[in-house]
């Protein structure tokens, strides 16, 4: 089995060729997605129709993780997400919060600035 650092780093590189299945493959039945600026998304069908919707407006994102660190089955990292799509490259800085039980992620939790999605759609 991986160990929940090999996980949640897996998972993050699965974005730069994004496939919805195989990202939501990473998460339990039950998991909750949070981005903080937005509500919680709870179980992996949502979270991979999310992750769906998402990906209509961008068509990758590049996880450049700048420090992970890990305690038991908590791995927490502060990385860049670069989003790419529309001919555009928006950065994002984001600290993320994940819990990993029995090989799969039962919680992620990201912190970021809604500006900056806010500019990424043009809104």
């Amino acid at each position: 089995m991986s160990s929940p650092d090999e996980i949640v780093s897996a998972m993050c590189q699965s974005w730069s060729d994004p496939d919805p299945d195989k990202i939501s493959a990473f998460f339990a039945e039950d998991a909750v997605y949070h981005n903080i600026p937005m509500e919680p998304i709870y179980g992996r069908a949502a979270i991979r129709d999310f992750i769906a919707g998402f990906l209509t407006t961008f068509d990758a994102i590049e996880f450049d993780i700048h420090h992970q660190v890990v305690k038991g089955n908590v791995v927490m990292n502060e990385r860049t997400d670069t989003l790419r799509g529309n001919g555009r490259e928006t950065p994002l800085p984001v600290m993320g919060v994940f819990i990993v039980d029995d090989g799969v992620i039962t919680a992620w939790r990201d912190y970021f600035d809604m500006a900056a999605i806010n500019k990424a759609f043009g809104l």
